[in-house]
């Protein structure tokens, strides 16, 4: 394995590791229909994805590693382009993780190991070789596709994308810079299904699936989110998002406090750690 896929399976199993619907209505797939142009059809796609300000998600969360295996609550709430936070609440509804995404930095505090971690992205360059950044991650939990490395997608830009509308559904293909490819994967209603990093084997990468639309604030939301990172084409980690509570365009407050006695450790400290437990 390469140095650059084990750090991208390093950031998946951290993911792993760290981590009400107002009236639902399931949504219900059509059959196929015609296909459309490649500019028609990712205006769909874009025009389809979930639209919001503020999101607040309350997730059942069951973490697979290996052989370890656990359930927690996981809440969510994020000001869109902005900063998002996932707060950690396995029992008694006291917090034991926060961990904050910003779109210049990650802010992290363990409160069983009394640590922190705060850091911005431009120095951990050289520590995570993969073009992807604070958009896309946002883009993965909520359902929207992206393009690795960028804000976002204009009409410009669906050029770099490879489309296949040959079987049931469409897939959308983008390459980054060190050619890793990102798979997204829609419906024929234009409802993306799932979105994959993975390199051009195949042997190592991530794979986000997307199940159980239902209808929140009049638009389709996936309230269930399966996410699997594979190593060797073996999966070695597994996290599934439950999705009990989803709220859109409230008011929301981001806050994020470090105890003064808690001691700082570097994300490089993190990956060495997860590097030495792999050996």
């Amino acid at each position: 394995m390469t140095k650059r896929i084990i750090h991208i399976l390093i950031v998946g199993a951290a993911l792993i590791t760290m981590v009400g619907c107002k009236t639902t209505k399931e949504v219900i797939t059509e059959a196929a229909v015609g296909v459309k142009s490649h500019n028609e059809f990712f205006e769909s796609l874009q025009r389809n994805a979930f639209q919001y300000e503020t999101l607040s998600i309350r997730f059942s969360a069951d973490i697979t590693m290996q052989d370890r295996s656990f359930s927690s609550r996981v809440d969510m709430k994020m000001v869109k382009d902005s900063a998002f936070q996932l707060s950690v609440v396995p029992f008694l509804g006291i917090e034991v993780f926060r961990i904050e995404f910003t779109t210049d930095s990650i802010k992290a505090v363990d409160r069983i190991n009394r640590r922190y971690v705060a850091e911005d992205y431009s120095s951990m360059n050289g520590k995570l070789p993969i073009d992807f950044n604070y958009y896309n991650l946002q883009a993965l939990f909520t359902n929207h596709i992206f393009l690795p490395g960028e804000k976002g997608i204009s009409e410009k830009q669906y050029s770099q994308f490879k489309l296949d509308q040959s079987g049931t559904t469409a897939k959308a293909i983008a390459k980054d810079a060190m050619n890793l490819l990102y798979t997204f994967t829609a419906d024929r209603e234009d409802k993306l299904l799932s979105a994959q990093i993975a390199d051009d084997a195949k042997q190592h990468g991530m794979q986000w699936d997307y199940r159980d639309f239902r209808i929140v604030g009049n638009q389709p939301f996936p309230m269930l989110m399966n996410v699997q990172v594979v190593a060797d084409k073996s999966v070695v980690g597994r996290l599934v998002l439950s999705s009990s509570r989803v709220e859109p365009n409230t008011p929301l407050t981001l806050t994020f406090s470090i105890p003064a006695r808690y001691e700082r450790i570097t994300f490089a400290q993190i990956l060495n750690g997860l590097n030495n437990s792999k050996e």
